[in-house]
């Protein structure tokens, strides 16, 4: 093979095979009385590696260090374990792709959330929560549906699923809580109504969410924007369920 059919059998461009070459990832041949290289069957599969290791995010001074730790390995077992890589690809390229479909009927049908895409766990809640078109003058609720769609991006998909199932118990209850938040925005922390609505809160929540909000980063954006006596009704809510689960 030229390297042109080399690069156009791996899918890489020949300006790249030459780029291979200067950095010792791809051993140059000798060239041939013609004047060409010729490539063989190793070269490609070789090739094949690099490129596999480079989609995977590795920089080239890492794929290195991988194929110096494949030097004396069967050709078998190199090609075994690019099959292996290709069918990984395979198998989240199907889960995206299963994925965009749900999210396109959901499109397509009016029901995709305005924050989305999202999970299908976080689509749900948000269903139940209510219309975001009755719910946008209420700061709180907007300020909630923001912090779960952040969580739906950075917590484990078994914890989210967990995470999200435990709060459509409290959906129902939503808009008389947020109208309930949304009305301490100008009072103070000592005012009675902070005490009611933290009482109120407390009802609905389960009891696996009765814990003190951890104080990191995370806590931080939880109550990034709340006026005080929201954010006391909020710790009040949490230790009284804290207190009910002991």
């Amino acid at each position: 093979m030229r390297i042109g059919e080399l690069a156009a059998l791996v899918g890489v461009t020949p300006r790249a095979v030459r780029h291979y070459h200067r950095m010792g990832l791809l051993p140059e041949p000798e060239r041939r009385a013609n004047g060409y290289r010729e490539y063989g069957i190793r070269d490609a599969v070789l090739l094949a590696r690099i490129r596999r290791l480079a989609e995977l995010g590795l920089g080239l001074d890492e794929v290195g260090d991988v194929l110096a730790d494949d030097a004396g390995r069967e050709l078998v077992e190199v090609l075994e374990e690019l099959d292996e890589d290709l069918g990984r690809q395979e198998r989240v390229i199907r889960e995206r792709r299963a994925r965009l479909a749900e999210l396109l009927a959901e499109a397509r049908e009016g029901r995709l959330a305005a924050e989305g895409p999202v999970s299908p766990e976080l689509a749900g809640l948000l269903a139940d929560l209510g219309d975001l078109g009755e719910l946008a003058a209420s700061p709180v609720a907007v300020k909630d549906r923001e912090l779960l769609t952040l969580l739906d991006t950075i917590v484990a998909p078994e914890e989210r699923a967990r995470l999200m199932d435990l709060m459509r118990g409290s959906a129902p209850h939503a808009p008389e809580l947020y109208a309930r938040l949304d009305a301490l925005a100008e009072l103070s922390p000592e005012d009675p109504a902070v005490a009611e609505t933290a009482a109120a809160l407390a009802a609905v929540l389960p009891d696996e969410v009765g814990v003190e909000v951890p104080d990191n980063g995370l806590a931080d954006v939880f109550f990034e924007g709340l006026a005080p006596a929201q954010t006391a009704a909020v710790h009040q809510a949490l230790r009284i369920v804290a207190e009910r689960a002991r």
